[in-house]
């Protein structure tokens, strides 16, 4: 049997930490509990947990602020809770280091839902063998630290990030349609979610691109998908020509 994962349960509303706590104790999770930013800071140095759920709306340090703070000290996958669905929220989130958002009120099973899939990106990927990949003479990809190199120098993805990236090297050439990236990335529940997954290959492009906005690797292919460039037969297309 696997290891039960911990997760950290952050919330200044004691009826919404016990009613997630209860829960997530049924589906064989450890928990840790914290009201606020500054405990849940202490909480994640102190145990190190696997998931973080963090509240947005917390009086003292907000969940921005904190989630800020949590992404200097760990990459651990963090899901924002929130009462509000306002897409500039979730960007600002996304872009601190947020791995989803769940708006409350939410069910327990969506919740035990988005957790699992969040889980899951963080599972390693490829076989060791496979762990450096060469795309061309100015970038590699070390899908075991889950980090690229660029010209020499060598980059931190987030676990998203490198999940995204990875599927796209293993197809590499091929069209990766939407709805194909997203189940793979993210889950079922997110098949639809385009906009979430134009914002992450923004994020890899701003990585990896020479010049972002004139994609060298990943190819936008309107109205389908994203295509990696073609490495892996570019050797036999350069002998043939």
């Amino acid at each position: 049997m696997s290891t039960p994962k911990t997760i950290l349960i952050v919330d200044d509303e004691p009826r919404i930490v016990r009613f997630v706590k209860m829960n997530l104790d049924l589906e064989g999770y450890i928990t840790l509990e914290a009201n606020n930013g500054f405990q849940a800071l202490e909480k994640v140095r102190d145990h190190q947990p696997d998931l973080i759920l963090l509240d947005v709306e917390m009086p003292g340090m907000d969940g921005f602020e904190t989630l800020r703070r949590i992404r200097e000290i760990t990459d651990a996958p963090v899901i924002m809770l929130t009462v509000r669905s306002d897409e500039d929220d979730r960007i600002k989130g996304l872009d601190l280091g947020a791995d989803d958002y769940v708006t409350k009120p939410f069910s327990p099973r969506e919740l035990a839902s988005r957790i699992r899939a969040v889980l899951r990106r963080f599972e390693p990927q490829g076989r060791p063998e496979d762990q450096i990949i060469t795309i061309d003479d100015r970038l590699q990809v070390d899908l075991q630290r889950r980090q690229v190199i660029v010209e020499g120098k060598r980059i931190s993805l987030r676990p998203t990030e490198y999940r995204l990236l990875y599927h796209l090297i293993q197809n590499a050439g091929w069209v990766m349609p939407h709805e194909t990236l997203l189940t793979k990335v993210w889950g079922h529940e997110y098949a639809n979610d385009n906009h979430l997954l134009r914002l992450y290959v923004t994020y890899l492009r701003q990585k990896i691109e020479p010049d972002p906005s004139n994609p060298r690797y990943i190819f936008t292919e309107r109205g389908l998908g994203y295509r990696f460039v073609d490495f892996k037969n570019r050797d036999k297309m350069e002998a043939a020509s």
